[in-house]
């Protein structure tokens, strides 16, 4: 026990540091100044050529996504979450130990040239999170925590990370094992890390992408806006257009739908005007399921 507990210190010590390094030492490989720079380039973007030119540029709820931006990539993770994972991670590779497995890599890609391994790492990654994604909208628990996410009313490019810390959780938990067993490196996932970053804020923004074929491979505004539609086309109970930065999966397994340009529809869901609004009880939101559970189709 004596062993775990100095495993959670010393992950608050690490993250403490790499969270003040991050702010205080500016360099290519830093993702906080990163998240600034491809922040700011999305909002240019939507103030100059928005695609709702309607929308305020300063949208509703702009200030609270900015804050759920920040939060779920660096407070969270200062909070409880890096040090807690440590320990899960040590407790998961002492089990394994126990009954003689060392080492969790079943594939090595290491000997691949490096963008062989980043687009391995990219398509591997996206995968997963499409399967994620599509959990948190099938199984009631996970959709109550997702949610945080589908309850923008406006769309802009901070929308993309307003989610419930729980996601968090539910996406590094799902996609660990697969993901340590292929020989990653540090570098391969930066640079993945900061090509989803803007794939995602892309696909969140209020502008227009004319992607043309390219379309039924990379998500968009165009396609991704459907996803957060209040109502979903018939035949779609739980929703359409999971892909995270590949809209190739949506359209592999069947449930890509873009019935028309979806510009000026409604988002939400439907008990939407029930929702909490503030950060505080949106992150409380889902831990305890309310006499209302979600119906078949919305």
């Amino acid at each position: 026990m004596e062993k775990y507990l100095d495993v959670f210190l010393s992950g608050y010590e690490a993250y403490s540091y790499y969270l003040w390094t991050e702010i205080t030492i500016p360099h290519w490989h830093n993702f906080f100044y990163w998240l600034i720079g491809v922040s700011a380039f999305f909002f240019v973007l939507e103030f100059f050529a928005p695609w709702r030119k309607e929308q305020r540029k300063f949208r509703h709820d702009f200030w609270l996504d900015l804050f759920y931006m920040f939060f779920n990539y660096f407070l969270f993770s200062l909070f409880i979450f890096n040090a807690a994972s440590m320990v899960v991670v040590n407790l998961f590779n002492d089990a394994l130990a126990s009954i003689g497995i060392t080492n969790l890599v079943a594939i090595q890609v290491g000997n691949l040239p490096v963008w062989a391994q980043l687009l391995v790492l990219f398509v591997i990654r996206d995968f997963i999170h499409w399967n994620v994604h599509r959990l948190l909208h099938r199984v009631p628990a996970l959709w109550e925590f997702h949610k945080v996410h589908h309850s923008v009313e406006e769309m802009g490019f901070a929308a993309h990370l307003r989610f419930h810390w729980m996601e968090n959780v539910v996406y590094n938990g799902l996609q660990y094992i697969p993901l340590a067993m292929i020989g990653f490196g540090i570098q391969e996932f930066f640079i993945v890390y900061l090509i989803t970053l803007v794939i995602g804020h892309a696909n969140h923004s209020n502008i227009w992408i004319p992607l043309g074929p390219l379309k039924y491979i990379i998500n968009s505004p165009q396609m991704h806006i459907w996803h957060h539609a209040r109502h979903w086309p018939e035949g779609h109970p739980y929703g359409i257009n999971y892909g995270i930065s590949l809209s190739l999966w949506d359209y592999m397994f069947k449930t890509a739908s873009i019935p028309h340009s979806g510009r000026d529809i409604e988002l939400g869901f439907d008990d939407l005007e029930e929702f909490p609004k503030s950060f505080a009880r949106q992150s409380l939101h889902g831990l305890r399921l309310g006499k209302k559970r979600r119906k078949q189709s919305r």
